[in-house]
C-alpha cells in the first residue's frame, strides 16, 4: 500500500499546491503541520537537508522537494487527471508562467510584505504589473478569455500554481495598505479566482484570509522588528 505524507503549513501558498494536487487526483495523504514561527521539526531537516523548506512531499519513504517539482511528481506518478498539457509547447508554457508566478511575482509578494514607504509603493506597482501580465496570459492561453482555465477548459498545472495566493490576497492589501483592483482591471483573473475557489479541492487547500493575515503579522514581527 503506497504511503503518501506532506510535510507543510497550512498557510504557504507552495504548500498549498501540493495539497491540491492530491485532491485532484483524489489520492490518501497524510498531513503534518509545520509551526515555522518556532522550531523546525527533525523530519523537515531530515527530509529536505538541502534547503530545510516546506513542502516536502514524502512518498513511499522517499522525499521530492520544492512545490512545482512535486506537483509535476504527482502528476507523472498518478496517470488519472493530469495536470500540464499532452502538447510539448502547451507544457513549456506552462511551466514558463509558474516559474514567472515563483519568481518575479513572489519577488513583489515578499517586498509588500516586508517594505515600508517608497520601497512599499514601488513593490505594489510591481506586484499589480505582475496581474496585469497574468491577465494577459491567461486571455491568451485560455482563447481570448472564452474557456475558464489557464489550461482552457481543464483546470490544470497552472491553475494549481496560481491560485493559493488568492488566500493571502486580503493580506496583500492589509499589510501593504491598498486595494487590488480586480474587477475593474483584471476581470478575467476576477472570474478564475472564483471558479478556481469552488473547487473542492482548493476549498480543502486553502485557509481562510483571516488565518493567513494573522500568520503574516507574527511572521512580520518576529523576524522584522526582534
Amino acid at each position: 500500500m503506497e504511503q503518501v505524507k506532506v510535510i507543510s503549513t497550512l498557510v504557504s501558498p507552495f504548500g498549498m499546491r501540493v495539497l491540491i494536487g492530491l485532491e485532484e487526483k483524489g489520492l490518501k495523504y497524510e498531513y503534518q503541520e509545520e509551526d515555522l514561527l518556532t522550531k523546525k521539526s527533525d523530519l523537515l531537516l531530515q527530509m529536505n537537508p538541502v534547503h530545510k523548506k516546506l513542502p516536502v512531499l514524502i512518498h513511499n519513504g522517499q522525499p521530492i522537494c520544492e512545490s512545482l517539482i512535486i506537483l509535476q511528481y504527482i502528476d507523472e506518478t498518478w496517470d488519472s487527471n493530469q495536470f500540464l498539457p499532452t502538447k510539448p509547447y502547451d507544457r513549456a508554457l506552462a511551466r514558463f508562467w509558474a516559474d514567472f508566478i515563483d519568481k518575479k511575482f513572489f519577488d513583489s509578494v515578499i517586498r509588500v510584505l516586508q517594505s515600508e514607504d517608497k520601497a512599499l509603493e514601488e513593490a505594489k506597482h510591481d506586484m499589480l504589473e505582475s496581474f496585469q501580465v497574468l491577465e494577459g496570459t491567461l486571455k491568451e492561453m485560455s482563447g481570448g478569455g472564452s474557456l475558464p482555465f489557464f489550461n482552457g477548459k481543464d483546470f490544470g498545472f497552472l491553475d494549481i500554481a496560481l491560485i493559493p495566493f488568492a488566500a493571502w490576497f486580503h493580506t496583500f492589501e492589509s499589510m501593504g495598505n491598498f486595494k487590488l483592483p480586480f474587477e475593474s482591471e483584471y476581470p478575467l483573473l476576477d472570474a478564475w479566482v472564483k471558479r478556481c475557489v469552488e473547487r473542492e479541492s482548493v476549498k480543502k487547500a486553502l485557509p481562510s484570509p483571516d488565518r493567513v493575515l494573522e500568520y503574516a503579522l507574527q511572521m512580520r514581527k518576529k523576524y522584522l522588528v526582534n
